[in-house]
């Protein structure tokens, strides 16, 4: 028992020093989580051991942020990927396979069975490293980030094969079309009911749940759906985030999603952080040392094998060079469940010991160098784009022909919810805005008198001086990207330092960032909702209106510079 106590503390204690290193230093907390489990793991300092127990609490990280993912998509949106999973997906893993196996059979001598099992394990991507970095970039529904998931997708549907196939492989004289078959079969029908029953239970479970009004059910309720979901699609031999995937999207599709999401989140990190100290606890730094230029050679074999497949594949499919490198950086490392496939092929003696280490570290050195490859590519395809001629042709003159005519106009970077009611009100005040966004669907949306909606992406600077940057007489960032409109901003302040531009974000976190980049006020969610819900509580329980009012007025003279003196309390009052 102090054992077991002692080596939580001794986690937590890792964790808690090591976390703030990586935000102290802007670099993703899934390395930190790496770097705890090679230092403390069995091959480091040994003071932390890998127990099966561990090891299923780690995969339930996986597992909720699946869930997770689920809630940010909807089934039309699902079906409209269809052909990205099933197009895009299988051609990446099967080229994948083929190139591997073939380098392995006639480079290394392997044999075509050694060869195909590593090439399908070397295929698979990281769900945890991808999405969720996806998902805090704000990417998950760009044009890459669509691909990306719709790969990860089909992977996730084409483990359940490998397992049936990987034990045919080392004893070929089975049967292996009718297991396959079945398992497709079994596949369809399970998604096919879970997705069918789940549209209509849903929605009911949760309506009955809110009606109750406790937190602790509704939480309890949450937990069960992520859990009982996972299990069904285990049971049915399918892998347990493919479950958990197809019940966040379920519940995406009800007004509870956003509650569902804030409720598991603390769950998800903490578990994806211990997946992360598992996989980092599987890196042998001595091996490592020791076959070095035989560890490097393969590492940019998979890396660069895999991301020139997906390159040529997103090329095909008639993406721009830049949004093809982005999704080829996102694939181009190994996965959580290619790490299970490897080491199957070595338990069912498919692959030779050496073999085995050397793929294993390969595929664990590509994770820890997955988030800095995936940022060197969204910055060099940000550059790249900049000087693509056909996108300055294209987008740049249609954005031109539609500011044409606009004087003392008003840009709004986003139009969703946030920019669609900025829009109203500058109607009703009969001020022209242009509006920029990069979702086709915003853009297809009806649009006030005086405003004009046109595609394009707010942080480059050809877009913005199209948008009539220098004739506006304010610019409005209305996303909560903070990334995005630090670029938004600095690229503005170079054209003009006076113009007005108001900034959304999600809190005060990075207000102090926003101001420094040239915003002229920031504007935070959470304050504003907090301080309505908290003049209402008054309000409910008593207070005047008139005195509840004045405390929010009060907090918003000390907030906002600009209407200091429309809050700031009246004489006498």
């Amino acid at each position: 028992m102090h054992q077991s106590l002692l080596a939580i503390l001794l986690l937590l204690t890792a964790a808690v020093l090591a976390v703030s290193l990586a935000r102290r230093f802007r670099l993703p907390t899934m390395l930190a989580y790496l770097a705890i489990g090679i230092a403390l793991g069995p091959h480091g300092l040994k003071l932390l051991a890998e127990s099966e127990q561990v090891g299923s609490f780690a995969e339930f990280g996986v597992v909720f942020l699946m869930f997770s993912i689920g809630l940010e998509f909807s089934l039309p949106r699902l079906q409209a990927m269809r052909s990205l999973v099933f197009g895009f997906g299988a051609a990446q893993m099967a080229l994948t396979a083929a190139a591997t196996m073939a380098g392995t059979w006639f480079g290394y001598g392997q044999g075509w069975r050694a060869g195909l099992a590593v090439g399908l394990a070397v295929a698979m991507s990281s769900t945890a490293i991808v999405a969720r970095m996806l998902s805090e970039r704000f990417e998950l529904h760009s044009r890459s980030g669509r691909q990306t998931m719709g790969v990860l997708l089909f992977q996730d549907i084409a483990v359940v094969p490998c397992l049936i196939l990987f034990p045919a492989l080392a004893h070929p004289e089975g049967n292996l079309v009718g297991p396959l078959a079945m398992a497709a079969l079994q596949a369809t029908l399970v998604l096919a009911i879970l997705i069918g029953v789940g549209q209509r239970l849903m929605k009911r479970v949760f309506d009955n749940v809110a009606r109750h009004r406790s937190e602790e059910l509704f939480v309890l309720t949450t937990l069960w759906l992520v859990v009982g979901l996972a299990f069904a699609t285990h049971l049915a031999g399918l892998s347990l985030a493919l479950g958990a995937f197809v019940g966040g999207m379920l519940i995406s599709e009800t007004i509870y999603r956003h509650q569902v999401e804030a409720d598991i989140r603390p769950f998800r990190d903490i578990l994806l952080g211990l997946f992360f100290v598992t996989v980092g606890m599987m890196l042998d730094l001595g091996f490592v040392l020791a076959q070095f230029d035989r560890l490097l050679l393969a590492v940019l074999l998979l890396v660069a094998g895999k991301g020139i497949v997906v390159l040529a594949i997103a090329m095909v499919a008639r993406n721009s060079f830049d949004v093809a490198l982005r999704t080829a950086a996102q694939i181009a490392q190994a996965g959580e469940f290619g790490l299970v496939l490897i080491g199957l092929a070595a338990e069912q003696k498919l692959i030779a010991t050496d073999v085995f280490q050397v793929t294993l570290s390969a595929m664990l050195i590509s994770m820890f160098a997955a988030p800095f490859l995936i940022d060197w590519a969204a910055r060099l395809g940000g550059q790249m784009a900049k000087g693509d001629w056909a996108h300055k042709a294209k987008s740049i003159h249609e954005i031109a022909v539609g500011a044409f005519g606009l004087e003392k106009h008003v840009i709004l970077c986003g139009y969703g919810r946030t920019g669609q009611r900025i829009g109203e009100f500058l109607a009703n005040e009969s001020i022209p805005f242009l509006a920029l966004d990069v979702d086709p669907h915003q853009i297809k949306g009806a649009v006030p008198a005086g405003g004009r909606v046109l595609f394009g992406n707010a942080d480059r600077p050809e877009v913005l001086l199209a948008a009539g940057l220098t004739r506006a007489r304010a610019v409005v960032v209305a996303y909560p990207d903070v990334h995005s409109a630090e670029r938004v901003l600095r690229l503005i302040r170079r054209t003009d330092a006076d113009i007005p531009i108001i900034v959304r974000a999600a809190d005060d976190t990075d207000m102090a960032k926003l101001k420094a980049a040239g915003a002229t006020e920031v504007i935070p969610e959470v304050l504003e909702g907090s301080l309505m819900i908290a003049a209402e509580t008054l309000i409910q329980i008593g207070v005047p209106v008139e005195r509840a009012m004045t405390q929010a007025r009060a907090v918003r003279a000390r907030r906002y510079a600009s209407l200091r003196d429309f809050y700031k309390p009246k004489e006498g009052k």
